[in-house]
């Protein structure tokens, strides 16, 4: 079904083991000249200002963000001297547009965006118009093109577009005129081959893909490239259904062989004039090939709490029971030490296993193909009115329109479901929530701990499960029994879309190209400036505030998404919610810490450590060169969201390291160092504990000279110390002034040349 393999080549459209080259072709291919014939090659390479073919300086075509993020991102780049958008910026409004908190907080955050975009010449797209992906995909792609956004999936590969997913700090980079700087990544080809069976849809190739590929890291920040004939029996949609999901994967971006049914999606769209033909060259040779027959997927399911969870839907049936005991155990771990309760006994009925809710939503399920596809399974019937409730959110209004203006949308009412505004709340923990024990099933990205939105600290806890739109209707139509869409027979054929431009010309505010200094920028309450962050000194020291043992550490558990998010403008208030859900008592913990770091002097703690350290490591020892401050351990932090509020949280708090034995994505190690939180690699777990304390002396030289192994001391409670080593890992030189620096805001702060000329663009006039 799903095989993958080391170092290959593809000549002519087949895949080829390099031993296999070499024993049949000897020496008429050559690895360095076939690396360059990835399509990969081509889009980095004419989007690199470095002489560098290893080290590159990427410049993308576009910047992206949604309403999560963007307010931070602003303020951050008006803090380092941004004058204008020197890159087209959409700023959308999809995450936290339908978050029923109360306040004023989210249209007050809106309205901000809405002069910023006036102000510096962005593109600004109102609260429901569509979800961040979908606008991009319908109208900022372009093959060839790369895009940035503060979101992680941020993909477009399907359209011939290089999507990369980063925290805020890359794009404030680009917005100010610094790059993106990366080593050239280590590029995989997915080899489709086969087509799908009836029923099986994209979240179910993605899901087996995620399955055979995350725990062993095959993709881990490298560049996915979709190859082979498999893609011509896949419809746009499809494609970029399985596409957004390969951050689950753990890529850093993705790209895929165009043809003409790419070609028919730009003409739809009014934009002929963004498609070429793009596929590899007649050799390349890729570090691993994931060879996937379609034929041989099954509808599946992704049980809690991450997307590798992967079973068929029949195997999840056929072995409920144990299946389920298995998801209570992992509650167990994962919210351990918190009032929980995992009771399904009453989704059993007469031997089947029924769920609460089904959601079809977002940039990965909210398609128009999906959509269509469920409408054909469900017409003409109906999902009840029990305790099952079916709902659906369209990507965008032009998806919408023609879902009303064919008849499905009223076909879909008619049985039963909801259709709701394009919005990414079901995705992340804001809306949508089931009742406590509720078991929802859902095409959207994750399904990580607190992204259904329940608050197990509270004693509330819901579970989701991920599967793909055509189970989720063949489910509904059994009014909630869990059912694959391989069981049904119905017709796959879908309605042809028609594009309403219209709809965006309309709402769409674009002043890219126009700024107008003269603009005020509107602050709402909510929205405060970041507070000052100190340079870091000559010497280091770190009292562990927080000790985590779980195998990966979502970026949800470092800072949780859902309702506590629309404080995502006050980054103090939003500090408050660290970890909050994972380790409970790492705010008060880390507040301690950096009130000491106030006044050092005056702290009976830090004396006592200053004398330890004079004792036994260096008599020279001066406080007034030392940074303090807190930091925690994880094994792998990091996994998943994009959002730099997982680290730019602990920095408010006093945070400056984080010690792990590897980082789950790059984008949380470049959110760590854009804050100045120093990202330390350590083979050790035990002696991190917490209320530890880490000295690491010489800590700025060693961050200059590139210092493989860095000296440093743990020293315990008890007064002991043992000495031990930790490494960092490539720095570029920004990212080496950054943290120096202290933070990226300090860096740019202090350049010279933040005075930039406000050009007029070709490009198009705010209207």
């Amino acid at each position: 079904m799903i095989e993958l393999l080391e170092n290959c080549y593809l000549i002519d459209g087949k895949i080829f083991k390099n031993e296999e080259v070499l024993k049949y072709f000897e020496d008429k291919f050559n690895e360095n000249r076939a690396r360059k014939g990835t399509m990969t090659y081509k889009i980095l390479s004419s989007h690199n200002l470095s002489d560098s073919e290893e080290n590159l300086k990427i410049e993308f075509d576009s910047l992206t963000s949604h309403d999560i993020t963007y307010v931070n991102i602003v303020q951050t780049a008006r803090a380092s001297g941004m004058k204008y958008f020197k890159k087209p910026y959409i700023l959308t409004n999809c995450h936290n547009s339908l978050c029923a908190v109360g306040g004023t907080i989210n249209e007050d955050d809106h309205k901000f965006a809405l002069s910023a975009v006036e102000k510096y010449g962005g593109i600004f797209v109102p609260p429901n118009l569509a979800v961040i992906h979908s606008f991009n995909r319908e109208m900022m792609a372009k093959v060839g093109n790369m895009i940035l956004g503060s979101d992680s999936h941020t993909r477009y590969g399907a359209l011939g577009t290089m999507g990369i997913g980063e925290g805020g700090g890359e794009l404030v980079k680009q917005i100010i005129g610094d790059t993106y700087d990366i080593r050239y990544p280590e590029v995989i080809g997915i080899y489709l081959k086969g087509k799908p069976n009836l029923g099986v849809g994209p979240q179910d190739i993605a899901l087996n893909i995620i399955k055979a590929v995350y725990d062993v890291g095959f993709v881990k920040n490298k560049v996915v490239e979709f190859i082979g004939d498999g893609i011509s029996n896949l419809s746009i949609e499809y494609r970029n259904g399985i596409d957004v999901m390969t951050t689950e994967m753990g890529s850093l971006s993705s790209i895929w062989q165009t043809d003409i049914e790419v070609e028919k999606y730009y003409e739809i769209h009014g934009r002929s004039h963004d498609y070429k033909e793009i596929k590899p060259d007649r050799v390349a040779y890729y570090d691993g090939v994931i060879v996937v027959d379609l034929s041989k997927i099954k509808p599946s399911i992704a049980i809690p709490f991450h997307p590798k969870n992967v079973y068929s839907i029949e195997d999840f049936k056929g072995d409920i029971h144990n299946i389920i005991n298995k998801i209570k155990d992992e509650a167990l771990m994962v919210f351990e030490n918190q009032k929980i309760n995992v009771d399904l006994s009453s989704n059993f009925k007469n031997g089947d296993f029924y769920v609460n809710q089904g959601i079809v939503a977002g940039c990965s399920g909210g398609t128009y193909d999906n959509i269509e596809e469920m409408a054909n399974i469900l017409r003409g019937n109906s999902i009840g009115n029990g305790d099952f409730s079916l709902s659906i959110y369209p990507g965008s209004q032009p998806v919408f329109y023609e879902l009303i203006n064919n008849g499905t949308a009223g076909d879909l009412m008619n049985v039963g479901a909801l259709l709701k505004p394009a919005f990414c709340g079901p995705c992340f923990g804001a809306g949508d929530t089931p009742e406590n024990n509720g078991f929802s099933i859902r095409h959207v990205t994750r399904n990580f701990p607190n992204r259904e939105g329940s608050k197990p600290t509270e004693g509330q806890m819901a579970l989701v499960a991920l599967m793909d739109a055509r189970s989720i209707a063949a489910t509904a139509l059994n009014r909630g029994k869990l059912t694959a869409a391989d069981e049904l027979d119905y017709s796959p054929k879908i309605k042809p879309y028609k594009f309403n431009k219209k709809i965006y010309e309309k709402r769409v505010l674009n002043c890219y190209g126009n700024a107008n200094e003269s603009v005020e920028l509107i602050y709402g309450p909510n929205i405060k400036d970041w507070p000052e962050f100190k340079e870091l000194k000559e010497n280091l020291l770190v009292k562990i505030a927080a000790h985590i043992t779980d195998e990966v550490t979502t970026t949800d558990e470092l800072i949780p998404s859902g309702e506590t998010s629309v404080y995502r403008s006050n980054p103090e208030r939003l500090a408050e919610f660290t970890l909050s859900r994972r380790y409970p008592s790492y705010v008060e913990k880390a507040k301690s810490i950096r009130g000491k770091s106030e006044d050092l002097k005056t702290s009976k703690d830090i004396l006592e450590i200053k004398d330890i350290i004079i004792q036994s490591i260096d008599r020279n020892f001066k406080l007034d060169n030392l940074t303090y401050g807190s930091g925690i351990y994880a094994n792998s932090p990091g996994d998943g969201s994009a959002r730099e509020q997982a680290a730019s949280s602990q920095k408010v708090l006093g945070g400056i390291a984080n010690f792990a034995k590897g980082y789950a994505t790059k984008r949380y190690r470049s959110n760590l160092i854009n804050w100045g939180i120093i990202p330390f690699l350590t083979e050790e777990c035990e002696i991190y504990k917490d209320g530890n304390y880490v000295y690491v002396p010489n800590i700025r030289e060693s961050i200059t000279a590139e210092v493989d192994f860095i000296k440093a001391y743990i020293i315990l409670e008890q007064g002991k110390i043992i000495e031990t080593f930790l490494r960092i890992g490539y720095l570029t030189d920004l990212e080496k002034e950054i943290l120096l620096k202290g933070s990226l805001i300090n860096l740019n702060k202090s350049k010279n040349n933040l005075e930039v000329k406000n050009e007029r663009s070709r490009f198009n006039q705010c209207d």
